[in-house]
């Protein structure tokens, strides 16, 4: 079973639960990774730039990593199949940077008002310097876990296969992915409004999601401008066309007949290309309808390879 499991996916769990096996080693010795790696408040004095990526691979509970990594590993294998292992790492890193981000401006805006409540006609300049000289204080706020970027990997889902019924515990009958999507997006919104203090970064669960929605609607309006092997080809193509046509004095007879060679070849592949497209399609339509499961081996291993071919 394990070693179906795609390779950006596998190495996430990997990273995910080594990493929290580090932090139970490591801290009856007294070193805490979170303290290192888990994301601070941007004023605070044990803050790093480098803790946007290495906080998402952190978790301070044992439940914490598990619905995180259970949720990775149902709904990562889909996404990382269809899309390819390099956009769904970018997706997944890009989310999960995008969710820390939010994290901060909440943190920022939750400074600013305590600052005020204790020194009301301070400037903004004057809350700064206020805040920078408590940043002992601002280092227990902390963020850790890969919530963000999971959550993002559950709205992919749900925009890339909206009808696909799943189920829910404890609802008795499946619904679809993307009510799915909007049920646990409603949940986190109204969590971060009536929830403050229960230690849950709820803004960047919505943060994750959030940005998954805009990089999902960019890709989609732009379809050749990412992780496209049509795009990279295109661009040679345009290229070599340019380089020709600088060329040309002194070599018209030549030229006509390698732009015959090219034009010729560039329809064979555009063939091929349209062919292996409509092959892909079907696959993803029949993961729509029946589901991952319902693929023949064959099915699998050429939406593999595909995947890889991004």
């Amino acid at each position: 079973m394990f070693r179906n499991i795609p390779t950006v996916t596998k190495n996430l769990l990997i990273i995910n639960v080594l990493a929290y096996l580090a932090t139970l080693i490591l801290s009856p010795m007294g070193i805490s990774l979170e303290q290192y790696g888990g994301l601070h408040f941007f004023i605070a004095s044990d803050f790093n730039i480098l803790q946007f990526v290495s906080y998402q691979f952190l978790h301070g509970s044992f439940t914490h990593l598990f619905f995180n990594m259970f949720a990775l590993w149902m709904f990562g294998c889909v996404i990382e199949n269809v899309w390819g292992p390099r956009k769904f790492i970018f997706y997944y890193i890009t989310c999960g940077i995008f969710a820390g981000l939010c994290q901060e401006i909440v943190q920022t805006i939750q400074c600013y008002f305590m600052v005020i409540s204790q020194y009301p006609m301070s400037t903004i300049g004057e809350v700064y310097e206020i805040a920078k000289n408590s940043s002992g204080i601002l280092n227990s706020w902390l963020t850790i876990g890969a919530s963000g970027s999971v959550y993002a990997i559950l709205l992919a889902f749900g925009m890339t296969f909206p009808n696909e019924r799943i189920f829910i515990f404890p609802l008795p009958v499946p619904i679809k992915a993307k009510w799915f999507v909007l049920i646990y997006a409603a949940i986190e919104l109204f969590s971060a409004i009536s929830s403050r203090g229960d230690g849950v970064a709820h803004m960047a669960h919505l943060g994750g999601m959030l940005s998954g929605f805009l990089l999902i609607l960019y890709w989609r309006k732009h379809p050749g401008s990412h992780f496209n092997l049509n795009s990279s080809r295109q661009f040679f193509d345009k290229w070599g066309k340019n380089n020709r046509q600088q060329t040309s004095t002194g070599y018209s007879e030549n030229i006509g007949k390698s732009s015959s060679t090219t034009s010729t070849a560039d329809m064979e592949y555009n063939a091929r290309q349209k062919a292996r497209q409509e092959e892909i399609d079907q696959i993803l339509d029949k993961i729509r309808k029946s589901g991952y499961d319902s693929l023949t081996k064959e099915e699998k291993q050429r939406l593999f390879e595909a995947s890889h071919q991004r």
